[in-house]
């Protein structure tokens, strides 16, 4: 890893502002985001000039749900609330921000579920388990939680609340597990963790304690345990394909591993051909992303913003977890200087940072 500055509240203040740019660049208002070939986004992207030449600001480069979701779990968080009343809040946030939808493009498990939300009322936080809850919703909006709980004595909270929160739309392990994967890797960038060891760090520390927190609960334990390894499988597949299952590399990439080649990859890692779509692979491709890229934000979109997938998604991941590990540096000021909500995302990091330090 490139040699990294202590952490401090600008670090904070880019992982959230840059996942936001990331989401926006992405997204395209839709354009990015329901384009499933890689290289027709990277034409794209030549006729515009290239990255180093965008200015993402509205009209043409809002954020999606994504970030109104990201921003809801945070401004929950920094109420300074813990435990049940914590997830009530996170609930009343998530129904808030479910009415700043218009032109983002929200997801079918996310509307319906929150529909059913009912903060302040008993369980009014929980859902029923869903079989078909495996989407990236969970995951793409709770990297905010490894900057409230940032050190290693609080993974036992960083885990709770991903979990809880995750399924509040996601019920189901491959969904909110994803939650799981993108708190932790944001807190393991706070620690300057290596890359290369963050999965296994998911699958050995995180999870063992995820699983004890859906039996603590006593809610739909039995259906969570059956469909528990449909997760660890694909991302066990995943760090023995990079040489990664030790924790330590060196990483395995194919050659090429070109524009193209990423698309066909991305694809594989996928439950439905639709790569970063899933919790377990919107996480992933962050990572790939993280580790192919190092501290080059322009490789670091190319990889995570710029392909067929859910690019939005694997985006918001990616950069927030560069943003804590690199803050803003090398990175064009029109890429986020204008991006809506950049007052929001700032403010909340600030306060997350004042809660966590």
């Amino acid at each position: 890893m490139d040699r990294l500055e202590a952490v401090t509240v600008e670090h904070y203040k880019a992982g959230m502002v840059l996942s936001g740019a990331g989401d926006a660049l992405g997204y395209r208002s839709g354009n990015w985001e329901f384009n499933y070939s890689g290289p027709e986004i990277h034409q794209e992207l030549k006729k515009l000039g290239g990255l180093k030449k965008i200015t993402v600001v509205l009209p043409e480069w809002p954020v999606s749900d994504d970030t109104v979701l990201h921003l809801a779990t945070a401004e929950a968080l920094i109420t300074g609330k813990t435990e049940e009343a914590l997830l009530h809040e996170v609930a009343f946030h998530y129904v808030k921000g479910m009415k700043d939808m218009k032109g983002r493009a929200p997801g079918n498990t996310t509307s319906f579920s929150v529909f059913k939300l009912r903060p302040g009322e008993e369980d009014g936080y929980r859902v029923p388990y869903n079989p078909k809850g495996a989407g990236c919703g969970g995951a793409m909006r709770s990297m905010c939680i490894g900057l409230r709980y940032p050190n290693p004595d609080q993974l036992s909270s960083l885990v709770f609340v991903a979990v809880e929160t995750g399924r509040m739309t996601h019920h189901h392990p491959i969904g909110f597990l994803g939650s799981v994967a993108s708190a932790l890797f944001a807190s393991y960038a706070i620690q300057r963790r290596p890359v290369e060891s963050w999965g296994v760090g998911l699958l050995k520390e995180a999870c063992p304690i995820a699983k004890q927190v859906i039996k603590d609960s006593g809610f739909a334990v039995e259906e969570n345990e059956k469909d528990w390894d449909s997760f660890t499988e694909k991302w066990q597949g995943y760090l023995g394909l990079r040489g990664l299952s030790n924790g330590k590399g060196p990483v395995i990439w194919p050659s090429p591993y070109g524009v193209a080649e990423r698309d066909e990859a991305y694809k594989s890692f996928s439950l439905s051909g639709w790569g970063g779509a899933c919790g377990h692979d919107a996480p992933m491709i962050a990572l790939d992303a993280l580790l192919g890229a190092g501290s080059d934000w322009e490789e670091l979109m190319n990889r995570a913003a710029f392909h067929g997938g859910d690019n939005d998604s694997t985006a918001t991941i990616a950069c927030c977890c560069w943003g804590l590990l690199y803050g803003t540096k090398g990175v064009p000021e029109r890429n986020y200087s204008k991006l809506e909500y950049r007052d929001r995302l700032e403010r909340c990091a600030e306060q997350l940072y004042a809660l966590s330090h």
